[in-house]
């Protein structure tokens, strides 16, 4: 259990990390273990943590093993999102579990099926793998770009990345936005997209950044 609890100081410190805090009184008042104080004397005795008065840095090591533990949590929350529509509190006790027990493989095979996911539900960034920066086929992906839908299919939007915030914007206002559903009508000479009772046209690099799955 020792080393569970010391996953769970990791991932809390990255998190706090991310949001500018990464102090030794903040881990106190956020974490849910029983003796955080004595997990987070472990970590530094190991060379995971360092601490300076305040602030808590993890070594390269302590990154290393952290950044599995973040990716492994917040694809677990994608995968139970996209397939099972759970709620907060059931996503992230599943999610919690689901991170300390599926290895590397899993974890790789478990991403190019949900489409290399940017960012989990909580719009966190979920750190990328070996298998974000090669192509695979052998998995048939549960999320895919808009662009290679099938046409006629009904989908839903699942995430988007768009290369600027305008961008984002425009679409918004079009009411393409995660969740909402639509059709891929055509793609040449352009992508025709439907939305309710409304058609309009886009170029392939809006479709590319939209990710889908069929609904």
């Amino acid at each position: 259990m020792t080393e569970y609890g010391q996953d769970e100081i990791l991932e809390l410190i990255w998190t706090l990390r991310e949001e500018g805090c990464a102090t030794r009184t903040k881990l106190l008042e956020r974490s849910e273990e029983e003796n955080p104080e004595g997990l987070l004397g472990e970590l530094v005795l190991s060379g995971l943590v360092e601490v300076s008065r305040e602030d808590l840095r993890m070594t390269r090591a302590g990154d290393e093993r952290a950044r599995g533990i973040i990716r492994r949590h917040r694809l677990a929350e994608v995968l139970l999102q996209n397939l099972f529509d759970l709620d907060s509190s059931q996503m992230e006790n599943s999610a919690c579990k689901f991170e300390h027990i599926l290895t590397t493989p899993v974890t790789e095979s478990v991403c190019t099926f949900l489409g290399h996911p940017p960012v989990c539900p909580h719009g966190r960034a979920i750190p990328r793998g070996e298998c974000c920066d090669r192509i695979r086929t052998e998995i048939h992906p549960l999320v895919t770009r808009l662009s290679d839908a099938g046409l006629g299919d009904p989908v839903r939007i699942v995430f988007i990345t768009p290369k600027s915030k305008k961008r984002l914007e425009k679409l918004s206002s079009l009411g393409i936005v995660p969740g909402s559903r639509l059709r891929l009508l055509q793609r040449n000479p352009s992508f025709v997209l439907q939305i309710g009772e409304t058609t309009i046209a886009v170029d392939r690099e809006i479709t590319d950044e939209i990710y889908v799955k069929r609904a």
